[in-house]
């Protein structure tokens, strides 16, 4: 009896020691194969790209933008008043109608000066497979900058990588967040759940008629 035990228990270690391999694995493969396509805002500069892809994150409950959403939204109008791109996508979560990620991120930017019609909303970007495939098959975009935090971005850029769009990466981290260990830890988890979507390519939980993004983009007002 012992003796299967033991056998029990060597098995069982080999396997919780494979799958922490494979896991990490996937995260390092990841980072190292999009790092290079994490650029600075001047390097942008004359390429020639669809737009800005601005990608959510929480909203406070006075409907103001938290501090890691209101700094991709900083960098993403820095980006624009640079004029990397012409046109601005801000996708997020408007799955309820007491929780609006994106009309929040739209009067951000309106309010710094944005044209309302240079800013496409995506309301079903619930996930950051799903607002790259969005900008994609809805917006018609084949060469984007995403915006969003550097421990992000290698997942959205895998992403992009694996729906054939051209994409590079702008880092929006201007201050220090509470929670980073945290992050880190589930991003891990995130960008081995993206790896597995990046290889099937399931279809997003909305897809509709196209709104291409050198057009008008008060077509996405609510």
């Amino acid at each position: 009896m012992a003796k299967k035990r033991r056998k029990y228990l060597k098995a069982l270690g080999a396997l919780i020691i494979l799958t922490a391999c494979l896991v990490l694995g996937i995260n390092f493969y990841i980072k190292g194969v999009t790092a290079a396509e994490i650029v600075t805002a001047e390097q942008t500069a004359g390429a020639d790209y669809d737009c800005i892809l601005i990608l959510g994150c929480g909203v406070l409950p006075s409907g103001e933008p938290t501090a890691m959403l209101e700094d991709r939204l900083l960098k993403g109008l820095e980006l624009y008043e640079a004029k990397a791109a012409p046109k601005i996508i801000v996708s997020g979560d408007h799955g309820r109608i007491e929780y609006d990620e994106v009309n929040t991120m739209k009067n951000f930017l309106t309010a710094k000066g944005v044209p309302s019609e240079d800013i496409f909303m995506d309301h079903a970007g619930f996930s950051t497979y799903e607002s790259v495939y969005r900008a994609r098959d809805i917006f018609e975009a084949e060469k984007i900058i995403i915006v969003t935090q550097q421990y992000h971005l290698y997942r959205a850029l895998y992403l992009a990588e694996s729906l054939d769009l051209q994409a590079v990466g702008v880092s929006a981290d201007l201050r220090q967040y509470r929670g980073g260990t945290y992050r880190e830890l589930r991003e891990i988890a995130a960008r081995d759940k993206d790896f597995f979507f990046a290889l099937f390519k399931p279809e997003p939980t909305f897809l509709g008629e196209s709104i291409p993004v050198w057009g008008d983009g008060n077509q996405t007002n609510d």
